[in-house]
């Protein structure tokens, strides 16, 4: 802000922000009228969550992947819109938001499908799965944290991970479940595939409370992996794969253990669960979700935080081609909220607020130039900034405007042809 450079960038990014809201303006107004929008029903719904991933985050995966003219594959949809993120309080958690897009409510922050009086909300998936079609859930979180959790389970607390691992299973009964955390699945002192407190957590053990859940899911009739070779040779409808004792990443400030590397990446466990589900001649419902935009946005580390948003927009591109080839999918992609307070700023040495894990992180290439960015951050926490979402497909037209994050909901109950009952 001290010189004139500063002002001329941080104009421009005005102006940017200022253009999103026009072309969203000018998308809503092109819409068709919703209440014909749906008249022919989405038979898949496609719905990435970036956790933590706002606007800003999304730029800097561009700028660093496809540079300034690039478009990224989650950015390559013809619709836009902007969601209010806020739960019961401005600034929502991740199980309250994934409640509002599962459920239609707004609820407390650590609610799992449950509303603000502590009641059971049916979900999408739970409509989706009455109606004939197959689910899926897909992360590198745990398969029971919060997001994924919200679509098939009801707890008041979210930690609650093996109560919400024995619901995925016995009551929503998602069909396809890909992610971490086999912790949650084994009861403590019996450790699975992955060991007990590995050198690069040892906070990380079995903790199970609903005795051997994996026991559990075979009898059920899932098939049951934990690595790259046996997921892609699985066969059947039914498919459980856990690839880490919790996260399957470790997110800690850059240089200090960070990494991420999943011994199964996002964009394979999407293709699975695609193939897998797409079985289906009703259809299906999947969410996938990136953790590590979240995790390591938390932590102010901006090199993993892109490294993962660039493992989640290939992951879209996988969900593209599918819906090409069957137009009657809907592709979604947005956040739950931001995380961080990211900001995409110029390189200037005279420039530096913060201290410790706030610093300033870069400089960082922008691709196909001789450009650089550096990456400013505000808090290690969530903010309640509005956060973009992008469509494509079957009535996806739908999604645009500026709306509550609830609205996510009716907009797919709506795609879909479901009335809440």
């Amino acid at each position: 802000m001290k010189s004139q450079n500063k002002n001329r960038f941080k104009a421009a990014m005005v102006v940017t922000a200022a253009s999103a809201l026009l072309v969203t303006s000018v998308v809503t107004t092109q819409a068709s009228n919703p209440a014909d929008a749906a008249s022919a029903k989405t038979k898949n719904v496609i719905l990435f969550i970036g956790d933590g991933m706002g606007t800003a985050q999304r730029d800097a995966i561009r700028l660093a992947t496809v540079g300034e003219k690039g478009k990224l594959a989650m950015d390559a949809m013809p619709y836009l819109g902007l969601i209010h993120t806020s739960s019961t309080i401005p600034v929502t958690d991740s199980a309250a938001s994934a409640t509002a897009y599962a459920s239609g409510v707004k609820t407390y922050n650590g609610a799992i499908g449950m509303d603000a009086n502590k009641k059971s909300v049916k979900t999408i998936m739970e409509y989706a799965k009455d109606a004939g079609k197959s689910t899926g859930v897909v992360t590198t979180s745990q398969v029971t944290d919060a997001t994924g959790a919200a679509f098939g389970a009801h707890v008041e607390d979210r930690s609650k991970q093996s109560d919400i691992a024995l619901q995925l299973l016995t009551k929503s009964k998602i069909d396809v479940l890909l992610g971490g955390g086999e912790d949650f699945w084994y009861p403590a002192g019996e450790p699975g595939k992955f060991k007990d407190e590995p050198v690069e957590d040892p906070s990380e053990k079995s903790k199970g409370t609903q005795g051997n859940l994996i026991t559990k899911a075979k009898q059920l009739g899932y098939s049951y992996v934990t690595n790259k070779t046996d997921m892609q040779k699985a066969k059947g409808g039914k498919l459980l794969g856990l690839f880490a004792n919790e996260e399957m990443f470790q997110q800690k400030p850059e240089g200090e253990g960070d990494i991420y590397n999943p011994v199964v990446s996002l964009p394979e466990m999407t293709k699975k669960a695609i193939d897998t589900l797409a079985a289906n001649k009703n259809g299906f419902f999947l969410m996938v979700e990136e953790e590590g935009t979240d995790e390591f946005a938390h932590q102010n580390n901006a090199k993993m935080t892109i490294k993962a948003g660039q493992e989640l927009d290939k992951s879209v591109q996988v969900a593209k081609d599918f819906a090409k080839k069957n137009p009657d999918t809907l592709v979604l992609v947005l956040a739950d909220h931001e995380t961080g307070g990211f900001s995409i700023e110029e390189v200037n040495a005279d420039d530096e607020s913060g201290d410790g894990i706030s610093k300033e992180d870069g400089p960082f290439a922008i691709a196909n130039s001789k450009l650089n960015f550096v990456v400013d951050w505000t808090t290690s926490g969530h903010t309640a900034v509005d956060i973009p979402i992008t469509a494509m497909g079957r009535n996806s037209e739908l999604f645009t405007g500026v709306y509550e994050n609830t609205e996510v909901f009716t907009k797919l109950m709506q795609s879909l042809g479901y009335k809440v009952k």
